[in-house]
């Protein structure tokens, strides 16, 4: 067998994201190995069913983009009933401006959505990774399993995503204003 066919058998078998350092591990092979078998995996994918789905370090295997409206008829019910309105609000969010920390979630929500994430973490939809920033704080992405769920290879194949972006820029750059340290100050206090 040849590595892209063990590749997608491994990916088939584990039915879930895993990382390239882990299939070099499975294969005794180095990392670029590994990528250069993706890839001529994904390229033997085109046309089928299934696709390749990446992330920087991750890969699974999901379904094909143009069989993603088929996959959204079977399961369209059990998404939007259960995560409700504001669930797919708070995913949109993610999808379109992740990786986010959910102090910027909740200020775009304009409402704590501590709960909401939770659920969204508990269904499998995002992910919860490092802040750089602030090592105390997590930030929330979307996960593999979702992108290979909408039929997409990257986050950038959603819809209308570069405008949706440019919107939620302008919207958060509208409502910060800055802070002026001495305006804090109570000038009122008589000593």
């Amino acid at each position: 067998m040849n590595l892209p066919q063990q590749l997608e058998a491994i990916l088939f078998w584990k039915a879930e994201p895993i990382s390239i350092k882990k299939l070099a591990s499975f294969l005794s092979l180095s990392e670029d190995a590994v990528r250069t078998g993706l890839t001529e995996l994904e390229q033997s994918l085109q046309g089928r069913g299934i696709t390749l789905v990446r992330t920087q370090d991750d890969v699974m295997l999901g379904t094909a983009k143009e069989l993603s409206s088929l996959i959204q008829v079977i399961t369209q019910e059990n998404i939007s009933t259960d995560l409700g309105k504001s669930g797919l609000e708070t995913l949109s969010i993610i999808l379109y401006r992740g990786p986010i920390s959910r102090t910027d979630i909740d200020y775009i929500r304009g409402v704590n959505s501590q709960f909401i994430i939770r659920n969204l973490l508990v269904r499998g939809l995002i992910e919860r990774v490092d802040n750089p920033k602030d090592s105390r704080s997590y930030l929330y992405t979307s996960s593999l399993e979702l992108l290979a769920h909408l039929g997409l290879s990257k986050v950038t194949d959603l819809p209308d995503y570069e405008a949706v972006s440019k919107d939620i820029d302008s919207f958060q750059q509208s409502t910060e204003t800055p802070v002026d340290p001495e305006a804090s100050v109570d000038a009122t206090i008589e000593p």
